[in-house]
């Protein structure tokens, strides 16, 4: 069975690529902000990852991500950050929760696989 990847970004085209790129390995669900995702993760949905974009409108990556992070459910899913945004190695340092790894785009396919799947493995391994 494939684990399930959430992605979310607002970018048509970065959907579409990342759906192309990961769905061989993965089951791909795709959302367009934050607010679509964290109404999928409500619904009863626990993907085994999540990527997201940071700047979304109506409710951002950081935004989504805090709350995720802070939630009794869905706090423990990897997630790792993609975003096109300049000053992401500031943004990332500075945030008050912890990802598990970002991206900048443009982004290289081989080293988002390798991201994906070194997070992974870092969850899958018993906690010693």
């Amino acid at each position: 069975m494939k684990r399930t990847l959430l992605i979310v970004d607002d970018d048509l085209s970065i959907l579409k690529l990342l759906n192309f790129i990961l769905s061989k390995e993965y089951d791909i669900v795709v959302k367009n902000n934050g607010i679509e995702a964290f109404s999928w993760l409500e619904d009863g949905n626990m993907p085994e990852l999540i990527i997201s974009d940071l700047q979304m409108p109506y409710f951002d990556g950081q935004s989504f991500i805090k709350n995720v992070k802070i939630s009794g459910f869905y706090r423990e899913i990897p997630v790792i950050l993609l975003s096109a945004a300049h000053d992401l190695d500031a943004q990332v340092s500075n945030m008050p929760f912890k990802v598990d790894a970002y991206i900048h785009k443009p982004f290289n396919p081989t080293a988002l696989k390798t991201a994906i799947n070194q997070v992974l493995q870092v969850y899958e391994s018993p906690n010693i």
